[in-house]
């Protein structure tokens, strides 16, 4: 999906589009880099004006829709000079106050749409997988990605908005086959989320995403399940050691995860097998073989195994 979270090398990006001259020479054109806090402020200004100059049919999600999904959802602007139509609401009024949320030392604004919380019992973490269905447009109305059908995405492989945003909402409360092989979701999470750039691209152009612009998903969440990513027996949202719901410290630099990197290898705790580096795997500190490594302390000093270099006790297979 070209919404996944890009690369190092285009976050520390610098040179952007290429154009050409007349020769066919291709020439680099410079990409400014801003400063965050500067750049929210100019993006929750657009995404105001979007908000105060678009509505939405808001008398589709009442009552009378008990399944409401997102071909319900539908945006118009309003023209100059008219009312907002009846059954519908400006956006402004509808999304309510801003969320707030600290990332990358900067205090970012947000804003979220809740069209149904989802009625099951499951809300994904920030490190999960969800099965949703999007679309995703600019503040033009321009659609420069959607789905046909629903898709399984990692969500720290996304931009920061989707982790900042689907935990507040639950999966669908169940599921039913149709008659041509789809599946129907019932029940399920359903929104819009308002995110200005420093939550999606920033200064990174992605397709018709120009640099610094703020964008809109339409989204349903219909099922999640847990990560382990690096298959150690902990699911992956707990190895987020300082719980700021990322796995980097110096945002300009991907490689520095020293922050939830337990024994500084360069491989934060999530994607590495060993914690703790002794040369023991981690799945294999687990003494009880209970399935989670983080209850076995065998030498009693309050440090569970699987962190601890100087416990170099493995658990017995047979």
């Amino acid at each position: 999906m070209n919404f996944r979270k890009v690369s190092l090398y285009l976050l520390c990006l610098t040179i952007g589009v290429l154009s050409c001259k007349k020769d066919d020479d291709p020439t680099i054109v410079a990409v400014e880099i801003r400063d965050r806090a500067v750049q929210q402020l100019a993006d929750m200004d657009s995404i105001h004006k979007y908000l105060d100059t678009h509505y939405y049919n808001s008398e589709d999600f009442g009552s009378s829709n008990e399944n409401p999904s997102l071909s319900d959802i539908e945006i118009f602007k309003l023209v100059d000079g008219a009312s907002v139509p009846d059954g519908h609401t400006l956006l402004r009024t509808a999304v309510g106050n801003a969320k707030t949320i600290t990332y990358r030392e900067v205090i970012y604004e947000f804003y979220v749409l809740k069209l149904n919380q989802g009625g099951g019992a499951a809300s994904p973490t920030f490190a999960d997988n969800v099965r949703v269905n999007y679309s995703g447009f600019t503040l033009e109305d321009a659609v420069f990605d959607e789905t046909v059908n629903p898709v399984i995405l990692d969500l720290t492989t996304l931009v920061p908005g989707w982790r900042k945003v689907l935990p507040d909402f639950n999966v669908a409360e169940s599921f039913a086959d149709n008659p041509d092989g789809t599946v129907n979701f019932l029940n399920k999470g359903l929104g819009i989320m308002f995110l200005p750039s420093g939550l999606a691209y920033f200064s990174s152009p992605s397709g018709i995403i120009t640099a610094y612009s703020p964008i809109i998903f339409k989204f349903e969440l219909l099922q999640m399940s847990e990560n382990d990513h690096d298959g150690d027996g902990i699911p992956s949202y707990l190895e987020d050691l300082n719980g700021d719901g990322e796995y980097t410290v110096n945002y300009e630099d991907l490689s520095d995860t020293s922050d939830d990197d337990s024994d500084g290898d360069g491989t934060p705790d999530y994607a590495d097998t060993d914690d703790d580096n002794d040369g023991i795997s981690t799945i294999n500190e687990d003494i009880n073989n209970d399935g989670d490594p983080r209850n076995d302390d065998s030498n009693g000093n309050g440090i569970p195994n699987y962190l601890d270099a100087t416990d170099t006790i493995r658990k017995v297979t047979t």
